[in-house]
């Protein structure tokens, strides 16, 4: 197995630039995840990149454009990164999974097979001050070698990887180096995407309610109360019946949308007949204080049904 892991780390240190420490609220993160084909289908890149600051996606790479391309608003910022060294370290990163990949193959003797390679690291500013930090890999959707910082040490977690670990350490500063790359090196290059970027991630945009509602096939009422649009992601969404406490329903899952903000939403049933009057509470920190809607059945449909 080639030792690429040094080289690609000495790579990493000649293109971070040097950033001092300054104070920050947090927590903010800069993470990267990697994945890397052995039998992409047509049309599909044998690798890929992404990278985040906090949740927000902060730039892309694959291997068939073969250039680092900036996300969303952080493609309007001039001067946070030089796009030009970004790509020629991503395609660096490329041949350094491509290599462990065939050689993690190799030593299961499927040279031949279709498999994954997985890797991500990163590392975060926490509001305390401290500096937290990961870097590990995966194989076939399982854990394969990690970086341990109180240990200065890649720890094997699949047979192959401690031949890896064995390569990768060959070079006996390699270990060091790779502990000053997430306690220094990151930590820096996350303190100079805040210093230009910084809005962009302590933003506030409120979110947009609204209600919908649809019948089932027994007569019930399928009450939805959304809201899109809004970042940060932590939101609150509640049904409560008119002047009472009790809980209504349950919040489904926050997911993002395409322009960088988030939706979610909470639903109830409504029994055939219901003329309770319920109210919509939402919990954002967009908005000043808690927010909240009424709605019951309207009054000509319960006049319908007689």
């Amino acid at each position: 197995m080639g030792s690429t892991g040094p080289v690609l780390l000495l790579l990493l240190f000649l293109l971070s630039p040097a950033v001092p420490k300054k104070s920050t609220t947090g927590p903010y993160s800069l993470s990267f995840f990697y994945t890397g084909l052995s039998k992409p289908q047509k049309g599909t890149p044998r690798f890929w990149a992404i990278s985040y600051l906090n949740d927000q996606p902060f730039f892309r790479y694959n291997s068939l454009r073969s250039e680092a391309e900036p996300l969303g608003k952080w493609a309007g910022l001039k001067g946070l990164q030089n796009w030009s060294e970004e790509s020629l370290l991503q395609q660096f990163r490329e041949d350094y999974f491509m290599i462990t990949l065939k050689d993690i193959m190799k030593f299961y003797k499927d040279p031949a097979g279709s498999h994954t390679f997985q890797g991500m690291f990163g590392c975060e500013l926490r509001s305390n001050g401290s500096i937290g930090s990961f870097w590990k890999y995966g194989y076939d959707g399982k854990d394969f070698i990690e970086f341990r910082t109180d240990l200065t040490a890649w720890v094997a977690l699949d047979p192959a990887a401690k031949v890896t670990k064995s390569q990768w350490e060959a070079d006996v500063e390699y270990p060091q180096r790779a502990r000053h790359y997430l306690q220094q090196e990151c930590p820096g290059l996350l303190r100079n995407y805040l210093r230009r970027g910084r809005h962009l991630l302590d933003r506030k945009e409120p979110p947009a309610v609204f209600v919908t509602s649809n019948t089932d096939l027994k007569g019930n009422m399928i009450v939805k109360c959304g809201a899109n649009g809004f970042y940060p992601r932590d939101i609150r969404l509640r049904w409560t019946k008119l002047k009472s406490r009790m809980e209504l329903g349950s919040q489904g899952a926050t997911l993002p949308t395409v322009n960088g903000t988030y939706l979610a939403s909470v639903a109830m049933t409504v029994a055939p007949g219901d003329r309770t009057i319920y109210t919509c509470h939402l919990e954002h920190s967009s908005l000043g204080e808690p927010t909240s809607l009424i709605w019951s059945r309207p009054m000509w449909e319960l006049s319908g049904r007689g």
